[in-house]
C-alpha cells in the first residue's frame, strides 16, 4: 500500500513534513531555521549532480548513461532533531495538499534515537495553528515541540505546507501574519508618531508614556475603530534583539523597537484556527493599514522589520502585503 506522502522515501514517510514552494525569491532554509535556532549545520549537504548532455556528436552511437541520483542533505534543528531534504515535489502533488506549483518537502525528525512518547493532551483542541488539532491524542514536548511550532511559522512566512506526522496537513494562512515590529537606531518622538499614525487613524492617542532602559522614552499610540478593531504602536528601547537580526550587519538596525500590532474587536478570534468571516475581512483591511503605516515610518526611521513569526520582512514581502487588497488604505473611523 502506498505511504500518504509519495515524495519521500518510505523511512521518511512518518517524520513532520515540511513543504516549502521552489522559489529562489524566498528565504533559504538556514535562514528559516536560524530564525529560531543557533548555529543551523549542514551535518551532510544535499548533493544536486549537474545535468549531463544528452545530445552531440561525440555521444552519437553511445547508449546514455543512467542520471545519477540527488542525495538529500541534513541540517541540524536544535540539539536533537534535523531536515532531511531537499525531495521534489512535482506540481499535481503540491497541488493535492493546496499548493500552487512545483515545491521542495523537508523531513523533521530526530537525528538519533525514537521520538520521546506524547502523553499530555491539550487542554484545549483550538489554536490559531491547528497544532492541538493535529496532537489530539498527545501533545509533544520539548524541542520537538518548538520545532513543529517553528516549521508552521515557516510554512506560514513561504506559503507552504506541514503534514504532521506525515499525514495531517496544517497549511497556515501567509495572510494570518499583521504585527510587524521594526527595529532602529532612531528614536522618534511620540507627538511625531501620533501624527504619522492619525494620517491613517484619525482617532489616535497616546495612552501610555513612562520611562525605560537608559532612561528612554516608552509610549503606546493607540488608534481605535469602530468596526475593524485598533491600532497600537508600542514604542521602547531594547536590550535584545530577535536570533534573525544575528546575521545583519548592526549597523542596518538599532535598539528602538516599534511594535505594530493588530487588536481586533474579539481577539480571542487571533486564537482560533478558522476565524469568522467578520474576522477575515478586518484582519485584511489591518493588514494593508499596518503595512502603509510601517512604510511610512520606515521613510523616516530606517532599520529592519521582523514578523511576528520572528523571521525578517524585506522590502518586496512589505509591498506584497500593500498590494494585498485595494480598499484597505484607511481604516474605518
Amino acid at each position: 500500500m502506498p505511504h500518504a506522502a509519495p515524495f519521500v522515501p518510505p523511512e521518511r514517510a512518518a517524520d513532520h513534513l515540511l513543504l516549502v514552494p521552489a522559489d529562489d525569491s524566498l528565504p533559504t532554509l538556514p535562514e528559516l531555521v536560524g530564525a529560531w535556532f543557533p548555529d543551523p549545520t549542514w551535518l551532510r549537504e544535499p548533493v544536486v549532480p549537474p545535468e549531463r548532455p544528452s545530445s552531440g556528436a561525440r555521444f552519437r552511437g553511445l547508449r546514455p548513461s543512467k542520471p545519477a541520483e540527488p542525495v538529500p542533505g541534513l541540517l541540524r534543528v536544535g540539539e536533537e532533531h534535523g531536515l532531511h531534504g531537499p525531495f521534489p515535489v512535482d506540481a499535481e502533488q503540491a497541488a493535492d495538499l493546496g499548493m500552487a506549483g512545483p515545491a521542495s518537502a523537508w523531513a523533521l525528525t530526530r537525528i538519533e534515537g525514537e521520538a520521546f512518547p506524547r502523553s499530555r493532551r491539550p487542554a484545549s483542541y483550538d489554536d490559531r495553528d491547528g497544532i492541538s488539532r493535529a496532537f489530539a491524542a498527545g501533545l509533544p514536548e520539548g524541542e520537538e515541540l518548538r520545532a513543529v511550532q517553528w516549521a508552521v511559522a515557516a510554512a506560514r512566512k513561504v506559503g507552504g505546507v506541514v503534514l504532521v506526522d506525515g499525514q495531517v496537513r496544517l497549511a497556515p494562512d501567509p495572510r494570518g501574519a499583521v504585527d510587524l515590529t521594526l527595529y532602529s537606531a532612531r528614536a522618534m518622538a511620540a507627538a511625531d508618531l501620533l501624527h504619522q499614525v492619525r494620517v491613517l487613524v484619525a482617532t489616535a492617542e497616546i495612552e501610555a508614556q513612562s520611562t525605560g532602559i537608559d532612561g528612554a522614552a516608552q509610549y503606546t499610540v493607540v488608534g481605535r475603530t469602530p468596526y475593524d478593531g485598533a491600532v497600537s504602536v508600542r514604542v521602547e528601547r531594547v536590550d535584545r534583539v530577535p536570533r534573525s537580526l544575528a546575521g545583519l550587519d548592526w549597523q542596518l538596525y538599532g535598539p528602538f523597537t516599534y511594535h505594530l500590532g493588530w487588536v481586533p474587536q474579539d481577539p480571542y478570534e487571533l486564537q482560533t484556527e478558522q476565524p469568522s468571516g467578520l474576522h477575515l475581512i478586518a484582519r485584511g483591511r489591518m493588514r494593508v493599514l499596518l503595512a502603509r503605516l510601517a512604510s511610512g515610518l520606515h521613510e523616516r526611521l530606517e532599520g529592519v522589520f521582523v514578523d511576528d513569526g520572528g523571521f525578517v520582512v524585506g522590502a518586496a514581502e512589505l509591498a506584497g502585503r500593500l498590494d494585498d487588497q485595494e480598499d484597505g488604505a484607511r481604516a474605518w473611523v
